[in-house]
């Protein structure tokens, strides 16, 4: 392992053990927040909501909850202010990044909704795995992340995975929708899917060369006022485009009742942030590619909770999709287990030299 290679180590950021830990929290975070909101949103649909506006302001909404973990830290939070002003940049660059963000996340956002509203969950699945293969070219040119053969391996598996769930279903495109409007969904899904795996780049990016500060705090802030600020952008799309006026209709029509709906709406933005932590907390014990992975992981899990909740057939293609799934996410941790084992490697031999450099220099 070279030394770029090193100071880009996540094993290097936390502790062998605490990032062991902080890992399948994350994991755990990003697969249930995303199967809660996905399926939320398609229950949405289902019972009568139609506002694009209103799905896209509830998934980043529920950014204040984000708050009390922030507070919890907030010792640790001055112990940083007071160790590193010097390498903090100015409040200005900092407004700015975040402003960009969110308007990324904002954009994406809508897409999703758009595309999660004209078409069916597997080709809304099929076109989401390519993520994967957007990620990998991003973290190539702007991270600087090394395509070694478990991780291609690991992509190629997942996105198969991904792809046979969307294949699967016989319904091709929702009943009422037409080609034009599926044509609309399927680019608006495509481009949201470019546009999330570049935002998860531009994450990386921004802690490693603008905040220089990769902390959970750090992390916490980000999310924060990016999502103020895609919070805002979805508010005043809704109140321009008028969609604002039909709420109280489409409350009063929900089949499931106004309860129902408001719960709904509740849930799903509690759902998206409990995705985005681990989201972006992956992108801070890894990268931004393995939290790709995880997310595409979930596309494949999601036909499970679904089977639960909804109770869909559940048949040996999904079966063999979810043990592929398996099979990419095992093949991803493996070469993480190399990188922790190369990284203790190199650095046991780093602190004999340095003995023997201190010998060497005693005598």
């Amino acid at each position: 392992m070279d030394e770029s290679l090193m100071d880009h180590s996540p094993f290097l950021k936390l502790g062998r053990w605490h990032w062991w830990f902080m890992v399948p929290i994350n994991i755990l975070f990003l697969i249930v927040g995303q199967a809660a909101a996905v399926l939320l949103g398609r229950f949405y649909y289902d019972q009568g909501g139609n506002s694009e506006w209103m799905a896209t302001f509830v998934q980043t909404a529920g950014f204040p909850i984000l708050f009390i973990p922030l507070f919890l830290l907030h010792p640790s939070r001055k112990l940083e202010t007071s160790t590193s002003s010097s390498l903090s940049p100015s409040i200005k660059v900092v407004a700015l990044l975040y402003f960009a963000l969110g308007l990324i996340a904002a954009g994406d956002n809508m897409l999703y909704s758009v595309g999660l509203l004209y078409l069916s969950a597997s080709t809304y699945s099929l076109i989401c795995a390519t993520q994967l293969a957007f990620n990998a070219v991003f973290s190539y040119f702007l991270n600087s992340e090394k395509m070694t053969a478990l991780i291609l391996n690991s992509v190629v598996i997942l996105s198969l995975s991904a792809a046979l769930i969307a294949v699967n279903d016989d319904s091709k495109v929702l009943s009422g929708v037409s080609k034009g409007k599926y044509l609309l969904g399927f680019i608006c899904t495509l481009g949201a899917s470019a546009l999330y795996s570049l935002s998860l780049s531009l994450m990386q990016l921004s802690f490693q060369k603008v905040l220089k500060r990769e902390t959970f705090s750090v992390v916490l802030e980000m999310l924060i006022y990016t999502s103020l600020v895609a919070t805002c952008v979805s508010i005043v799309g809704l109140f321009v485009s008028g969609e604002w006026k039909g709420l109280p209709l489409e409350m009063e029509g929900f089949n499931s009742g106004r309860v129902s709906y408001v719960l709904t709406l509740v849930w799903t933005a509690v759902s998206w942030q409990v995705c985005a932590v681990g989201a972006v907390g992956l992108i801070f014990t890894v990268s931004s590619l393995f939290s790709n992975v995880i997310s595409t992981l979930s596309l494949a899990i999601t036909p499970l909770v679904s089977l639960v909740v909804f109770h869909d057939k559940m048949n040996g293609v999904k079966v063999i999709a979810m043990l592929l799934a398996l099979c990419g996410f095992c093949s991803y941790i493996y070469q993480n287990y190399l990188d922790d084992a190369e990284a203790r490697k190199m650095g046991s031999q780093s602190h004999t030299n340095d003995i023997e450099e201190s010998h060497h220099a005693f005598i």
